[in-house]
């Protein structure tokens, strides 16, 4: 295979969960650097438990993370008729052959065998029935699944792996393996590799989970005399408590929707998934998308298996301590004109967007963001703890009210008198609205940070936050001296 050709299969049983967006990362970063092709394909067969909205989940997720694809999405269930060929193909060859075992007969061998300490593999009773035998009992209409013949030879089966090494296994290890079930349908193991012959798949990233498959499938790839793609197993994503990461045990914290809607930014969070397992062999962590697709390798995956903090009991950081890390730097660091755009959908849905900040106000949008965004670790934080910037009905932190307002009710009376001195003022600016602050405090007899950080639990309802002053101008005059008059009525109440 002259062409770089990769693909990422999911199974459309639930959401997109970050172990999944791994893998679709990790073969997309591979693709991209070798100016390979991609390919989307749904592996839908399993009628049961597949679903439309699992499908339309997983295409959000990678949609959002900005994973693209060459090719597809195909649907696994649209080329049965090829797996199905295929397992004839093998049967006509003498590759494979008709088991008229029943799952009682199957059972009992299976419960002497824990019995007898024995070996639990498919013992081969119906391998080398003659085809008088097997007329016979398709004539009495036995049910029968197709079995693949693993070659009867010594030495061992192995193929390279390019993160783990040499994989193998003595042939007389692996059991004939069904490939086709009793009522015609295939299984995966054939299925998959048919469906990677056909894409001309020349490269295989995947999980340490699919292990157990491949050397079955290398004896597929052979028997199909097809050429055998390079793997790479990556290590499996764990919990802190070293369980794996899945949909059933972990719930919405480990879907890749859960991150979008939680504020996240989607090349932060792609960064995160890269370093679940792969390095760049130095401390570096934060890769624009042209290092990442420069530096990633398939040697510096991890052979270890990656652990994912998540922290469901702290409502502030909510998951992985570096996932947070990550996501603040890019808030602090990215155009921001391209924040401003990812802040323009928050304020959208909370419906504090205005369109004077596109416009005419689109300076003290930019300049605003700028000024907030240092202490801020998701999207969701400029709507939250940034809420006074751009409405009046904001929260105010109970730690700021008990810090800095209950131990003072005189702040009743000197916040209402600040607005009148900010309102007496001929201009409004950093160096005006700070030289009242401190002449008043001055004035009072009180050191100035008892006023100041009034003035910000009241204005802006945060315990810390930029400059004072600055935010004062941000806010503006007018909306500035509304709040230092309404902290009365705060005071009246309490």
């Amino acid at each position: 295979m002259s062409e770089t050709r990769l693909r990422f299969p999911p199974s459309p049983t639930g959401y997109l969960h970050i172990g999944g967006a791994r893998t679709a990362l990790y073969n997309w970063l591979y693709a991209r650097q070798n100016n390979g092709r991609l390919i989307l394909r749904i592996e839908d067969t399993d009628t049961d438990r597949s679903s439309a909205g699992s499908i339309d989940g997983i295409l959000e997720g990678l949609a959002w993370l900005g994973i693209d694809f060459d090719e597809g999405p195909y649907f696994q269930t649209d080329f049965i008729s090829y797996h199905i060929q295929a397992a004839e193909r093998l049967l006509a060859a003498g590759k494979a052959y008709k088991c008229f075992c029943s799952k009682e007969e199957l059972e009992a061998k299976r419960e002497a065998a824990l019995a007898a300490k024995g070996q639990l593999g498919y013992d081969r009773n119906c391998r080398n029935l003659s085809s008088d035998q097997v007329a016979a009992q398709e004539a009495a209409g036995a049910p029968w699944v197709v079995r693949f013949k693993v070659p009867d030879r010594n030495g061992q089966l192995a193929y390279e792996d390019r993160i783990l090494g040499r994989i193998a296994a003595d042939y007389r290890e692996v059991e004939d393996f069904v490939i086709l079930r009793s009522n015609g349908t295939p299984l995966y193991l054939l299925s998959n590799v048919v469906d990677d012959i056909r894409d001309r798949i020349s490269h295989i990233i995947r999980g340490q989970d699919h292990m157990t498959n491949t050397l079955k499938q290398v004896l597929l790839y052979e028997a199909l005399e097809a050429p055998l793609p390079v793997f790479a197993h990556m290590p499996l994503t764990l919990d802190s408590k070293k369980a794996k990461i899945s949909k059933r045990s972990h719930g919405e914290i480990v879907a890749v929707q859960f991150y979008r809607d939680h504020g996240f930014i989607p090349w932060a969070f792609n960064n995160f998934l890269a370093l679940l397992g792969w390095s760049a062999g130095n401390d570096q962590e934060i890769f624009s998308r042209e290092e990442l697709i420069r530096e990633f390798s398939l040697e510096r995956i991890n052979k270890a298996n990656a652990i994912f903090n998540y922290r469901k009991d702290d409502p502030k950081f909510f998951t992985d301590p570096k996932a947070i890390h990550i996501n603040a730097y890019y808030l602090r660091h990215l155009p921001i004109a391209e924040l401003g755009e990812l802040v323009r959908e928050e304020l959208t849905q909370a419906g504090l967007w205005q369109e004077e900040y596109a416009g005419s106000q689109q300076d003290w949008y930019h300049s605003t963001l700028e000024l907030i965004r240092d202490r801020f670790h998701t999207l969701k934080d400029f709507t939250s703890l940034g809420r006074a910037y751009f409405a009046d009905d904001f929260a105010v932190d109970p730690k700021a009210e008990a810090k800095h307002l209950a131990k003072n009710p005189e702040l009743g009376e000197w916040l209402p008198a600040l607005a009148d001195r900010y309102q007496a003022l001929d201009r409004f600016d950093l160096t005006t609205s700070e030289a009242a602050a401190r002449e008043m405090a001055e004035q009072l007899g009180v050191k100035p940070g008892v006023l100041i950080n009034a003035v910000r639990t009241v204005v802006t309802g945060q315990l810390a936050g930029p400059s004072m002053f600055e935010a004062l101008l941000a806010i503006g005059r007018e909306r500035v001296i509304q709040r230092l008059r309404a902290a009365s009525r705060f005071f009246s109440q309490n």
